[in-house]
């Protein structure tokens, strides 16, 4: 039951709604990144292909460039571990919910890929997205994508964005209550259809060396030390 949740939201709604408008007011902006949006390390064919999909963490919002972002440095990790040529691409809009990136995807030519890393949630916490179609928009996604992607989706979790310091109290606590119910979700689908899900978590990104300027998003440094901690789960490459 998250009827303490909505209760919470309710009494605490005006000042949840004024310092939601500050935040978004006083909080820069930063633009997604440029440059190319997929690439490879190693020569020869790729033995190992990663799509990156989903908001601003696959925007790279942050950096500069996607060679900076997520998935390139997942990539860089990976091949730095098993030797391996291992290719990246990453799909990704800043602000976006998961309903309209599954929409997005419906018309977007998508590459061959070998697992699919899905970094969402945010977003889906802050426009409180109901958990129902939360669940329903990704077994619609896995659906939609299970005859060209055989592997399970990865869930990468949703941040813990109690501890997201551009987010004033009790802003901060309240996204934070809301982002682990809708990780919870991530949690149940992969303990539930692991031929469908997994799910991974890291350690959080807290030291302000690791932040982009707006406090909010990872820096270079925070991508790098993300894609680090994803790199030593089992993503079913051996090194050479």
């Amino acid at each position: 039951m998250h009827a303490p949740f909505w209760l919470t939201t309710a009494l605490l709604f005006p000042v949840l709604l004024y310092q939601g408008k500050r935040a978004r007011r006083v909080t820069p902006r930063l633009p997604e990144a440029s440059g190319a949006c997929s690439g490879q390390y190693g020569e020869g064919s790729p033995a190992f292909r990663l799509l990156v999909l989903g908001e601003s963490t696959a925007a790279g919002v942050g950096v500069e460039s996607h060679a900076q972002g997520l998935a390139s440095q997942l990539a860089l990790n990976l091949h730095q571990r098993t030797g391996l040529a291992i290719s990246w691409h990453t799909i990704g809009v800043n602000g976006i919910r998961l309903g309209d990136l599954l929409r997005k995807l419906a018309s977007t030519e998508l590459p061959e890929a070998d697992a699919v890393l899905l970094s969402m949630g945010v977003n889906d916490t802050t426009g409180f997205t109901p958990r129902f179609r939360f669940r329903r928009s990704l077994k619609a996604l896995r659906a939609a994508t299970a005859t060209r992607y055989s592997a399970p989706i990865t869930l990468l979790s949703v941040p813990p964005m109690e501890k997201f310091t551009a987010l004033p109290a009790p802003l901060r606590q309240m996204m934070g209550w809301r982002a682990r119910q809708l990780d919870r979700v991530y949690q149940a689908l992969a303990a539930s259809a692991p031929a469908d899900f997994r799910y991974l978590t890291y350690p959080t990104v807290e030291n302000p060396a690791l932040l982009a300027r707006d406090g909010y998003h990872p820096s270079e440094q925070g991508y790098s030390t993300i894609a680090q901690a994803l790199a030593e789960q089992d993503w079913g490459l051996s090194p050479r």
